[in-house]
């Protein structure tokens, strides 16, 4: 028995009307209802007297004049439509109310109209339940089973976001969830039934069952879900964010996307899903796509029977793979753009546009000039097979021009005067090997050491199955001369990058534990494994190093070659996270010269493209410190931040004015590191702002600064012929024409920014910013190491470290080839690329295009789109080679 009967019960109703009236606040209640009542249209009125009089039947003891107001209630809340910007009417009047039926609620019997209330008071706390209360949930899950969806997107939305708050909390309570996942099971339905993809993904996340989204998604929607969980997946911390790349390839291969299937799988580096989608698709057609795709990224990968049943087929894309067709193509759309013409260094220094002084300077033969020359040519004729100062016409009385050439260098000089014909003639491995074969029968070590390191740079990226690199480096691996031992492991190097090859590696670790041997082959030796192995973890190789590491005496430690190992180390972690762990413990043994520098090294590898935050933080703060001279660990954690910084737009962004205000408080070692580390940020993409950040530090007083910002001037520009850094770098010779280090880096710079005449790029992204090539972030990230101590390296023997950049060169363009891979030349809409992640609609996915005939190049930041019906795209993206098929449905117009 209750001792005290509560006046809220069924019998008084009236009493619970003056209680909820009381609560509506306002100074004196009879003014404000007049002007409320003046305000209101005659329909308004109709329907505010309505509503009250709906309120009071509710409360009648009848059930069946409360099951009609009800009914009557619900209609006019369903019918209400409103502007954007208002609240509907029906909700706005019923707003006295809502306490009045809550608390009439609460003494109800527990029958059908009970069940009918708690429906209409959830629409009802949309607007009115204060914050964190989640009235709105708690009376849908009393109420009846009803379509959610009837009472309006934005209800659905405003209990997605309440159930997001309740899952949370109750997972904190360890409480059942299943009433709520009944609930997530209606409301993702709705929102894909209504195209509302990013809102279903956003619920899933939030409640941790992003399996769900597999049942509901079909061939309309799953391009718009599948875009929005890739575009997620990059801000999302790991693991979730591989969890959600994983959901995405699954949608992919169910709704048979394949090339955006395989992308994800190559984002994951998971070959067993490649596998999976060479066996599942059954047309071979698109299975070449998918090599052009695979030999795009630079995996290793072999075909077998079960993936290409037919041996010659298997043979062909076997060679795609290999990259056999890169210099064919690249060729090709040398001849269309009409760029075939050899190009002297002076065509691109354009002297004559300076005024007198440096130009003078400029007719005397200095060892150095001739050197950057050297270098300007290999990076400006890369590719093209001929050029005026290695291949050109042999002159009868001096045996040869490239004879001449060759011994304008002095000693090192010549070593990489002899690769640069390796650059010259890059990917074409058979005219290659046959054009270097000459330097091999030379008497001076220098010249064959050179010739090593050409035949490397000729196979970079090509794969071939009788292994020419292995066969003609392997016997000089272990050669007396250091020079020559150094042109063939690092020819090995550039040639099996990401390749994982076992032969490499027995050839290569004895290396490393040879007590003997001098630092700069160790470095490099581990440089080279790094390669080879790069992103592999693998343990044997990791091991060597360290024991390499830990083998050489405190003064060879202090040697700025020395800093190369804990880079080869790094490098087998590229983008692997956590993996690093392990060794990153032992690194916090090594001797105290190179400790910091060895964990900087490998937590910047370990996350590089991965956008991972919290580590730019940890990064910064190392920056933060003012230390002593002769710390060097800086340089790397400043090139960590812009590695890892790389993954994203926003990153990008972020990053730039991080490093601007090092720039200001960072001791003199950290403003060494910060141009280089805008160079990688914005690589081949001038960006204005970065642009001019560099031209100020090109004229700064210390001078490793300011050649640090001209090496950087030429990354960002690099093959893009870009008029203003050109202009730049031309300023910038006269004004350095006494300093014979400043000009060779310009010179340096001069020639990236011309690289392959415009039609290359260092871009490591590729497939709209999405994939990261690791063999191409490797040979970034070791030319940006070698330039932190740019004195003792670049400027020392080891310029031909200059040549790692091979290793990230690829053409730029778009190549359209028909069924039998024949180069087909169709219209395509070249522009801007647009972000449409999660916009309604199909939204233009370009701007400001010009329509041009392929083959094409894409610039930083554009994307391509067909301007024909006449065919159909292997692939999603239009990037590299993309195959067409004719599209059985096209129509000529007459």
């Amino acid at each position: 028995m209750d001792p005290e009967p509560s006046n809220t019960g069924t019998g008084n109703p009236s009493a619970n009307r003056n209680e909820a009236s009381t609560k509506v606040p306002s100074k004196d209640p009879k003014k404000k209802d007049d002007k409320k009542e003046e305000d209101l249209s005659e329909e308004d009125l109709a329907l505010k007297q309505q509503l009250e009089l709906y309120v009071e039947r509710v409360q009648d003891p009848d059930p069946g004049l409360q099951r009609v107001a009800l009914e009557s209630m619900r209609q006019e809340i369903r019918s209400a439509t409103s502007s954007m910007t208002s609240v509907p009417k029906p909700l706005k009047f019923l707003r006295p109310h809502y306490g009045t039926l809550k608390a009439f609620y609460e003494t109800m019997s527990g029958s059908e109209l009970k069940e009918f209330l708690a429906d209409i008071l959830s629409v009802l706390a949309l607007t009115m339940s204060a914050e964190g209360e989640r009235e709105s949930l708690k009376y849908r899950l009393l109420g009846s089973e009803g379509d959610i969806g009837s009472w309006g997107h934005e209800y659905v939305r405003n209990l997605a976001g309440e159930i997001a708050q309740e899952y949370t909390k109750r997972q904190n309570e360890d409480a059942p969830i299943d009433d709520l996942m009944d609930l997530v099971q209606q409301i993702i339905a709705f929102h894909m039934k209504h195209n509302a993809e990013p809102e279903a993904v956003d619920l899933l996340m939030e409640v941790e069952d992003l399996d769900l989204l597999q049942e509901h998604v079909d061939d309309k929607n799953y391009k718009r879900t599948c875009l929005y969980l890739t575009a997620a997946a990059k801000y999302l911390a790991s693991p979730d964010d591989m969890l959600v790349l994983d959901i995405a390839h699954s949608i992919y291969m169910k709704c048979e996307e394949y090339p955006s299937a395989l992308q994800v799988s190559l984002f994951l580096d998971n070959l067993q899903y490649v596998k999976q989608i060479f066996t599942s698709c059954e047309d071979l057609l698109r299975k070449k796509q998918f090599c052009y795709i695979l030999a795009r990224h630079g995996v290793l990968f072999e075909l077998d029977d079960d993936m290409v049943s037919d041996d010659d087929e298997r043979e062909q894309m076997q060679d795609i793979i290999n990259n056999s067709k890169l210099s064919e193509g690249y060729l090709t759309l040398a001849r269309d753009i009409e760029v075939m013409e050899a190009k002297s260094p002076e065509d691109i220094y354009k002297a004559h546009l300076l005024d007198g002084r440096a130009s003078a300077g400029a007719t005397v033969d200095s060892a150095r000039q001739n050197l950057a020359a050297t270098f300007v040519n290999a990076f400006v004729n890369a590719g093209f097979g001929q050029d005026k100062l290695m291949t050109g016409p042999a002159d009868s009385s001096t045996g040869g021009s490239s004879g001449n050439w060759l011994f304008k260098n002095k000693e090192h000089g010549k070593t990489s005067a002899a690769a640069s014909l390796g650059m010259i003639l890059l990917w074409d491995v058979d005219s290659g090997l046959a054009q270097l074969d000459k330097y091999f029968h030379s008497t001076d070590n220098h010249v064959i050491a050179g010739a090593l390191l050409g035949v490397g740079i000729v196979n970079c990226g090509v794969k071939n199955d009788c292994d020419p690199a292995l066969a003609l480096l392997g016997d000089y691996v272990d050669k007396e001369d250091p020079a020559i031992r150094i042109g063939a492991i690092m020819g090995l190097g550039i040639t099996y990058a990401n390749t994982q090859n076992e032969q490499i590696r027995n050839k290569l670790t004895p290396i490393l534990g040879d007590t003997k041997a001098s630092l700069d082959v160790i470095a490099f030796t581990a440089i080279s494994l790094g390669l080879v192995f790069v992103g592999s973890c693998n343990e044997e190789v990791a091991q060597a190093i360290i024991f390499a590491l830990m083998d050489r005496s405190e003064s060879d430690l202090g040697e700025p070659l020395a800093r190369l190992l804990p880079l080869g180390l790094g490098l087998l972690y590229l983008g692997k996270q956590e993996s690093v762990e392990a060794t990153a413990e032992v690194s916090k043994t090594f001797n105290e010269k190179i400790r910091k520098h060895c964990d900087m090294t490998l937590l910047s590898c370990a996350y590089a493209g991965t956008g991972n935050v919290l580590k730019v933080q940890s990064l910064l703060g190392h920056c933060a410190q003012h230390l002593d001279k002769g710390e060097t660990h800086q340089g790397p954690a400043v090139l960590g931040i812009a590695m890892v910084a790389m993954a994203e737009e926003l990153g990008v962004e972020m990053a730039i004015r991080s490093l601007e205000h090092l720039l200001q408080y960072g001791e003199q070692n950290i403003r060494r590191a910060v141009p280089l580390a805008l160079g990688l940020l914005c690589i081949s993409n001038p960006k204005v702002n970065v642009m001019d950040t560099l031209s100020r530090l090109s004229h700064d007083s210390d001078s490793d600064v300011a050649m640090a910002a001209i090496i950087s001037l030429g990354l960002i520009g690099a093959g893009t012929n870009n008029a203003r850094i050109a202009g730049m770098l031309r300023n910038l010779s006269s004004y350095y024409y006494k300093d014979a280090s400043a000009l060779f880096c310009v010179r340096i710079a001069q020639g990236l920014v011309h690289m392959g005449k415009g039609l290359l790029t260092l871009n490591p992204y590729h497939s709209d910013r999405f994939l990261l090539s690791p063999m191409a972030l490797a040979g970034l990230v070791v030319t940006l190491h070698a330039c932190l101590d740019m004195k003792a390296i670049i400027l020392g023997k080891y310029h031909y470290m200059l040549y790692f950049l091979v290793l990230a060169m690829q053409p730029r363009m778009l190549f359209t080839v028909d069924e039998n891979l024949k180069p087909l030349s169709v219209p395509v809409r070249v522009g801007q690329a647009v972000d449409v992640v999660g916009q309604a609609g199909r939204p233009k996915t370009i701007t400001g295009f010009q329509t041009h005939s392929t083959p094409v190049l894409l610039s930083a930041g554009d994307r391509a789109e067909l301007a024909t019906e006449k065919y159909i795209p292997l692939s999603s993206i239009l990037e590299g080679f993309v195959i067409l098929k004719e599209n059985p449905e096209y129509r000529e117009e007459h």
